[in-house]
């Protein structure tokens, strides 16, 4: 009996066999950490390439001039009238849900408020916000739909007539501002005009 154990090779080789199973499971549960790490960081980068399309399919786009709507022999601007549509290939956006900005050299507004009203109505709304001074909040809504079925998701084919009062007081001539247009989904549109030299009681803005 005393000689059996004076032999320990079956002893030598389960512990190497020990130490080979513990390499290989290491060895897996590092490749594991590996691959999930390496299927974590594909997974956020298709996101953000999915986020980015869906950015920039979402946006919208002046069409045709921009115009300053003024009284008659005023010194300064009631309000901003354009038109936007969806860009080419953009999905439908609704515009109610937008948050309009206003900044002039003097005045800022951080969000417009967003007015329920269309057509004369929603003008006159306007022409009373702009008279608003220092503490200018202003109004902006939708004067008219085009090719429109009456809500107001802007659909590819359709268009908006968008109306946002600036205050009379500092839209004087030559002054430059800026109206932004932050979507619910997509970029910012940043319309940077400034007041002609002469204003009449319909001007084209630059």
């Amino acid at each position: 009996m005393r000689s059996l154990f004076q032999h320990d090779d079956a002893f030598t080789g389960l512990e190497a066999a020990i130490v080979l199973i513990a390499f290989i499971v290491v060895a897996a549960v590092f490749s594991y950490v590996v691959l999930g790490a390496g299927f974590f960081t594909t997974q956020k980068s298709q996101e953000v390439v999915h986020t980015g399309v869906q950015q920039a399919s979402s946006s919208m786009e002046i069409i045709g001039n921009v115009y300053g709507m003024a009284a008659t022999s005023a010194t300064g601007l009631q309000y901003v009238k354009f038109t936007v549509g969806n860009t080419a290939g953009g999905t439908g956006l609704d515009v109610s849900k937008m948050v309009v900005t206003y900044t002039d050299e003097t005045t800022r507004a951080p969000d417009v408020v967003y007015s329920t009203e269309t057509g004369d109505d929603l003008i006159d709304d306007l022409k009373v916000a702009s008279a608003v001074d220092p503490n200018y909040v202003g109004a902006w809504g939708i004067i008219e739909t085009i090719n429109a079925n009456g809500d107001t998701l802007l659909e590819p084919g359709e268009q908006f007539v968008i109306g946002v009062s600036v205050p009379t007081a500092s839209t004087t001539v030559n002054t430059p501002f800026t109206v932004n247009l932050q979507p619910s989904v997509g970029a910012v549109f940043a319309l940077k005009k400034t007041v002609p030299p002469a204003i009449n009681p319909v001007n084209i803005l630059y």
